[in-house]
């Protein structure tokens, strides 16, 4: 064996190896790349997963506090047609004229006198524009006066030294009533649903 033919199979020996190594290298290249696309996939799902969940939420979200804006809203609008239709009662109270409005207050003075049967003088506030009106339906009842006006949308406030009752009597008292004992009928005939 000659010196070229040892270099030769020596390069060969080289090149078989080098090839080998190489076929290895891509082998495991190839194996890399693979694992790293794999990886690449499985974080691009639970990327887009995760952003298809926040998407989802932001959604809930914005929808519930849209709901709940809107509730809100109905809730405003049905308080103020609330107000609106206490106020228009109120006018209508503080409106009243003749016949009716002495009806009521001559009911109401009745009503609170039972109260005071035993009082030897008796005091009636009420609205200043009722203060004739008043006086002419006191005069039915011994020991009653008028005392003075009362802030109020008619009726009467009814009290006596003997007692320590203070009767209220008063349009605004009996519509306060009325309205809390009745607000529920009143909202469903409003808003019917």
């Amino acid at each position: 064996m000659s010196l070229d033919t040892v270099v030769e199979d020596i390069r060969e020996e080289a090149h078989a190896r080098a090839e080998e190594l190489r076929e290895e290298g891509e082998s495991r290249a190839e194996e890399i790349i693979s694992e790293a696309e794999d990886d690449a996939d499985e974080i691009l799902e639970e990327a887009e997963g995760n952003a298809e969940r926040e998407i989802e939420q932001l959604r809930e979200q914005r929808l519930s506090s849209a709901k709940l804006e809107a509730k809100q809203k109905r809730l405003e609008a049905r308080r103020d047609v609330l107000s609106d239709v206490r106020e228009h009662v109120e006018a209508e109270l503080a409106n009243l004229e003749g016949e009716t409005r002495e009806e009521l207050t001559r009911a109401l003075v009745e009503t609170s006198s039972a109260e005071f049967e035993n009082a030897d003088t008796v005091r009636v506030y009420g609205r200043a524009d009722d203060e004739e009106l008043i006086e002419s339906i006191l005069e039915d009842y011994d020991g009653y006066e008028y005392a003075d006006e009362y802030d109020c949308l008619g009726g009467v406030v009814v009290e006596s030294d003997q007692s320590r009752v203070r009767v209220n009597n008063t349009f605004d008292s009996v519509l306060e009533d009325v309205w809390e004992d009745n607000l529920q009928e009143i909202s469903n005939r409003l808003f019917e649903q």
